[in-house]
């Protein structure tokens, strides 16, 4: 970890007393401890935009699992992305409705790529990637 270095930061007021209420809700000690994890954030997303790196995900698929094939089809594709896809969990949310969520692992090319396939696939109703890091770069 490099040096610490205090720097001056103008802000309207109004501004300001946002990003305190925000502190508060978010349980901040500091607007300093508040302020690293903005540029945390900024420095994680600006990685996913490099295709090729190697980037961890979750995938979290919500389908009704009555849909005629669905099934068959979801496994027919994690099946041919075992290289991507690290582990799965599986939760009946009732009697028709079922949530998947998929741990990935891979470029971010390739994890887009598996989402936004299992996503399309008819009979799921909702489905998010969310993006990870290993935080190797950030300080």
């Amino acid at each position: 970890m490099g040096q610490t270095i205090r720097f001056g930061v103008s802000l309207d007021s109004e501004l300001l007393e946002k990003f305190d209420a925000l502190c508060e809700e978010k349980c901040y000690q500091t607007r300093s401890e508040a302020i690293r994890d903005l540029i945390r954030n900024t420095l994680v997303q600006k990685e996913w935009e490099d295709l090729n790196r190697v980037m961890m995900g979750t995938l979290t698929l919500v389908y009704d699992h009555h849909h005629s094939d669905l099934a068959q089809k979801m496994t027919e594709i994690q099946h041919s992305n075992l290289d991507i896809i690290v582990t799965s969990l599986h939760v009946h949310l009732d009697h028709h409705n079922c949530m998947e969520v998929l741990i990935l692992r891979g470029p971010a090319q390739d994890l887009k790529a598996i989402a936004e396939r299992l996503i399309a696939t008819k009979g799921v109703k909702h489905g998010k990637l969310s993006l990870a890091t290993t935080g190797q770069d950030l300080p």
